[in-house]
């Protein structure tokens, strides 16, 4: 089992977390913190630069529309 840790910045009792990666048939998809499914992806590797990419975007966005 792996060890949970704070994040940087964190302080008091560990939120559960999971991976933002899960695999359908043979199929690959991550999720955002929103609960938006991005797939499928032919592996694993693809969904993790398909999330990259996703994250790129997303911090080219204004900071009032990242909060919505």
């Amino acid at each position: 089992m792996v060890e949970q840790a704070h994040r940087d910045g964190e302080a008091g009792s560990i939120p559960f977390r999971s991976s933002r990666f899960f695999c359908v048939g043979s199929r690959w998809y991550f999720t955002t913190r929103e609960g938006f499914d991005s797939g499928p992806y032919a592996s694993r590797e693809r969904a993790e630069t398909g999330l990259q990419r996703f994250l790129r975007v997303v911090n080219l966005l204004p900071m009032e529309a990242r909060a919505q």
